[in-house]
């Protein structure tokens, strides 16, 4: 990723704060993460980190568009997926968490890990999120391959 994406990225992800001077100085002087509202200019759906990984390595292929802004959270086990704001945010399923107006998400800058807080896809600045058909299809076929896996590895 070039230092002209990484700032790009940083302005869209600053832009989502009250204050996105303090949103920066917080990322680059303090914690290094920063608490930002979802329902403004994404939601994030949040799934366990096998199902999240797997889904993300679906999603990673030639012929698809790169994926969007996704996050994990190593300490809780956890992987977030930028979607498009939806405020009836339809996902239901074991373990999936959906943040949007009114929730949120702690996150670290584009260009580095913060505390157990790592971007798998940084954002890059052109406002590009996932496609919510694309990863609604993505999770079926993960969440069918560790039903599959899960007997087979005595889980």
């Amino acid at each position: 990723m070039t230092n002209t994406m990484w700032m790009r990225g940083v302005e869209w992800l600053a832009a989502a704060s009250a204050d996105p001077r303090a949103c920066k100085r917080e990322w680059d002087h303090g914690e290094g993460t920063a608490l930002l509202e979802a329902g403004r200019y994404w939601d994030v759906l949040s799934v366990p980190d096998r199902l999240g990984l797997l889904t993300l390595d679906l999603l990673w292929q030639p012929a698809l568009p790169v994926p969007g802004p996704t996050l994990v959270d190593t300490a809780a086990g956890r992987v977030g997926f930028f979607l498009p704001p939806d405020p009836s945010g339809g996902w239901v399923g074991a373990g999936l968490r959906y943040a949007t107006k009114g929730s949120w998400v702690a996150v670290p800058p584009p260009y580095r890990p913060a505390r157990s807080l790592e971007w798998l896809v940084p954002p890059d600045g052109s406002g590009a999120l996932h496609s919510p058909g694309s990863l609604e299809e993505a999770l079926r076929q993960a969440n069918g391959t560790l039903a599959v896996l899960a007997p087979l590895c005595g889980q």
